[in-house]
């Protein structure tokens, strides 16, 4: 072929050759190249990842560092764990220009970004941002006129602009802000404030501030209108926002009356309106109106719901609300809840940690509550309630109590409440014996029928809750603290008496996509006797075992079942230690009568627990995202409740590390931990009855049934006394124990 025709094939060829070395994705688009490194030079005053945060441009990098631990996935390159960047070079003239804008809002106007470098292969880019920062501009004298004759000394604390700083715009502005709200609160609603830096020629560097304060007149609020209502009353608006014509206008208070419509339940949603004129005379005082547009939610409510945990097994829970109950925004609330629903069909499955027996029979609680939304002061309420009540506590007590409560509450400060109470009730205990025994130290069965019959508990307190999370079921930022204190004494009518003190506080930060959470809660209980047993030595160390510490569970450490951590010690029956069958204590009867009988560790020994009287819990975990909705958590929990006579230690916490996995749903996040303790075996005390030889002339009844190791039962010549003690020598006892813990429930452990 000639020339001619050649010509169109080498072209092609070459094309070929050409389109071949430059990367095509799977749609058969040209690929851009990853940004693996983006970095800055020279840069002495701000760190590269504020200077990162300026820009457009992003290097790849790994979403998490959880998803380094404990293989690296994100150096091996797997695409799931990278959040990868590709380099658009339109982008690096802005981003230069981003830079240097960045840097002269911070005070250094001659501030030079040189055009970026970039190294570049057909798959990856390298980019180089040089920076010459250059000398700042400082803010050396800081002038505010206008402000000398408002009597307002505190107007100039504390203000983000001092002299000697770097000339900040943002920090100008800032201020400027700040001196406005400040006047605003103080009845200035239109004061103005201007702001200008002058940089004299012979010091460039050397800025004069000036502030210019024009206060304007002194406001007051006019007319106040409420809009069209429909439950609520005008006169009940009006009392809750607390505002009142011909007062000295403050813009705190019309955030605060905000605040306080949203505190009447039947509110959905409010605002507070001060209405300005664009004119305003400077001889008189200038009035305000405001307008309060009001939107209510029905005026009853019902809701109902259920969960599963492996603690409480099913529970259901309703509630019927009627939400301005005889008019000004009073609350009347029923309450009705049921839990330990099928306990005794699920326990293998999903309730591992319920009881059996009476522990595992339903338990529930209804109630009836009244609010009175102000009192006094639309920062109080009184909440007045009656109740009854059925709780268990596996293994250690099932509580039947009938009472009422009466507190009133304070709002000091945002979403921070001050509550007084009296809660009395009058209550009935199921417990084993062991835990009067040991826990209470009261063994005599007299002593224990007194303990376990109807009593009257009745504490006052004060408790303190500032809750400033983000959100109630799953916070990601903030914290909160509660402190609680209660006194039970004679001249309350309570037949036991204590002093109780808890503080808690959490704390969550955001970091990007992860939510790092911690929580730390400490207790201590002080006993002032128990009536019924007045003047003995018994009654002078009672505690109720309602006000003791168990920890271990599902929201506190995890790495034990509920209430598993802390004091306790083994159980069982004089019959079981006797039996001669496989599994049982197989001792002898003399050497059990004289407490010097040794079971091994394989008998049916339960452990009881019995409660502390200090406890402490900290905890610590990530949160992440896993996949589309999910919440990945990796965890760790120390605690401990130590009796009265053991001595309070950090090295006895107990340590549980683990981690779980979080399901949304509308009531909050499904959780399920799995976590691990580090804990063998440990020497446990072994709490049994006293037995003595037979009286023939006693019914035969109450012989001791033993089990034979073929199974049978025989009675034997020993009966038991019906008191408790306890062996002479303690067990080892969970050597065969796998210290894997499994806990789920709804809502986030804190």
């Amino acid at each position: 072929m000639g020339r001619r025709s050649l010509l169109p094939w080498v072209v092609a060829a070459a094309g070929a050759a050409a389109v071949t070395t430059i990367p095509i994705d799977a749609v058969g688009q040209v690929r851009l190249p990853e940004v693996t490194e983006v970095r800055f030079q020279g840069n002495e005053t701000f760190p590269s990842d504020s200077l990162s945060r300026a820009i457009v441009t992003r290097e790849t990098e790994c979403k998490s560092g959880l998803f380094n631990f404990p293989i690296p996935l994100c150096p091996l390159g797997f695409g799931f764990a990278l959040n990868r960047s590709q380099l658009r070079e339109r982008d690096l003239p802005r981003d230069r220009a981003r830079l240097i804008l960045w840097y002269r809002q911070r005070g250094f106007q001659d501030v030079q970004v040189d055009t970026p470098t970039v190294v570049r292969t057909a798959l990856d880019a390298q980019v180089v941002f040089p920076v010459t920062e250059g000398r700042p501009v400082i803010a050396d004298s800081i002038t505010y006129a206008g402000v000398a004759d408002l009597g307002f000394p505190e107007l100039l604390d504390n203000l983000p602009i001092q002299e000697g700083d770097r000339l900040s715009t943002i920090a100008l502005d800032a201020t400027r802000d700040s001196i406005t709200d400040r006047l605003a609160n103080r009845g200035y609603a239109y004061a103005e404030v201007y702001r200008s830096a002058l940089r004299p020629a012979d010091q460039p560097y050397n800025a004069i501030v000036t502030f210019d304060v024009d206060p304007g007149p002194v406001s007051t609020y006019g007319a106040i209108r409420v809009s069209e209502l429909q439950n609520l009353s005008v006169r009940t608006v009006l009392r809750t926002v607390q505002l009142s014509s011909g007062d000295v206008y403050r813009q705190s208070a019309i955030d605060e009356a905000t605040t306080r419509l949203y505190g009447l339940q039947i509110v959905r949603s409010a605002s507070v309106t001060p209405i300005r004129s664009d004119t305003v005379s400077l001889v008189r005082d200038s009035v305000i109106d405001v307008e309060i547009d009001v939107r209510e939610g029905d005026a009853y409510r019902v809701r109902a719901g259920g969960g599963l945990n492996t603690a409480e097994c099913l529970n259901v829970e309703a509630r019927w609300t009627s939400r301005n109950f005889f008019g000004g925004g009073r609350l009347l609330q029923v309450r009705g809840r049921v839990g330990n629903i099928l306990a005794a069909d699920f326990r293998e499955i999903l309730c591992s940690q319920s009881g059996t027996d009476e522990y595992g029979k339903l338990t529930g609680l209804a109630s009836v509550e009244f609010v009175q939304p102000w009192i006094f002061s639309t920062r109080n309420s009184l909440s007045a309630s009656v109740f009854a009540e059925r709780q268990a506590l596996p293994n250690i007590f099932v509580r039947r109590a009938v009472g009422a409560q009466l507190a009133l509450s304070r709002t000091i400060a945002p979403q921070t409440i001050l509550t007084g109470f009296y809660r009395p009730e009058v209550s009935e205990l199921d417990a084993e014996d062991v835990l009067f025994c040991t826990g209470l130290l009261v063994c005599d069965p007299d002593d224990v029928r007194e303990l376990e019959g109807r009593n009257f508990l009745s504490p006052v307190g004060v408790s303190l809750a500032r809750d400033r999370s983000d959100d109630l079921l799953n916070p990601r930022r903030g914290y909160r603290v509660l402190a609680d204190f209660e006194h039970a004494a004679s001249w309350t009518t309570s037949d036991f008496r204590y002093t109780r003190v808890v503080a808690e506080a959490s704390r969550y930060v955001p970091l990007g996509n992860i939510v790092l959470a911690g929580r730390i809660r400490g207790g201590w209980v002080g006993s002032g006797g128990f009536a019924g047993l007045a003047g003995t030595t018994e009654g002078s160390t009672i505690v109720h075992p309602q006000k003791r510490f168990y920890t271990g569970g599902a929201s506190s450490v995890r790495g034990f079942a509920q209430s598993n951590l802390g004091p306790r010690v083994l159980f069982a029956t004089a019959n079981q230690l006797l039996s001669l069958a496989q599994g049982f204590g197989q001792c002898d009867p003399v050497d059990l009568a004289a407490l010097t009988c040794d079971p091994a560790e394989d008998t049916a020994l339960q452990p009881r627990p019995t409660g502390g009287t200090r406890v402490l819990e900290v905890n610590a975990e990530l949160r992440f995202p896993v996949a589309s909705v999910f919440e990945g958590v990796i965890f760790g929990d120390a605690g401990q409740a130590w009796g009265r006579d053991q001595a309070v230690g950090l090295a006895s916490l107990e340590v549980t590390p683990g981690l779980g996995i979080r399901f949304p749903s509308p009531v909050g996040p499904i959780r399920v931990d799995l976590a691990y303790r580090f804990r063998g075996a440990e020497s446990l005390d072994v709490v049994t009855e006293l037995i003595e030889p037979y009286d023939p002339a006693n019914p035969e009844h109450e012989r001791i049934l033993i089990r034979t190791a073929a199974g049978n039962e025989m009675s034997i010549d020993w009966a038991s006394t019906g008191a408790l003690s306890t062996l002479a020598n303690p067990v080892l006892f969970g050597s065969n124990d796998g210290g894997l813990q499994l806990h789920v429930s709804i809502g986030q452990a804190f």
